[in-house]
């Protein structure tokens, strides 16, 4: 499962540089400022969730048997998908309603680093 976890981290921080120099790059002239800062919030989110990934499979590697460590790998991922690509989403297409996604991914990271403590806490 670490590996799993490792991989996961390290395919999501090489999206978000691609992602990251896209939106700087590529869409500095296509979105308006606050579509730009809403895209970039999406990025920064996504690169640090993706640097979470990697420290759940490093921290997998310590405590195979967690399943609370397990749980908050994927809540990050859960946290990606529905944060950050509902913020990419919206800030291309400008469909308002893809907002009410976003907090679900707030809920799945914050979820997740608590699960990650727990775990980290609780694993002997």
């Amino acid at each position: 499962m670490a590996r799993i976890f490792l991989a996961l981290g390290a395919v999501n921080a090489f999206l978000c540089v691609g992602l990251g120099a896209f939106g700087a790059h590529g869409l500095k002239q296509k979105l308006t400022p606050d579509m730009l800062a809403v895209y970039q919030t999406g990025v920064q989110y996504h690169f640090y969730h993706a640097l979470g990934l990697l420290a759940v499979g490093l921290i997998l590697m310590h405590f195979p048997a967690s399943r609370s460590i397990r749980w908050s790998g994927w809540l990050m991922l859960a946290g990606i998908v529905l944060f950050s690509l509902s913020l990419y989403v919206l800030s291309l297409t400008g469909i308002r309603g893809l907002g009410a996604i976003t907090p679900f991914g707030g809920v799945s990271f914050l979820s997740a680093w608590a699960l990650l403590a727990y775990g980290a806490w609780a694993s002997k």
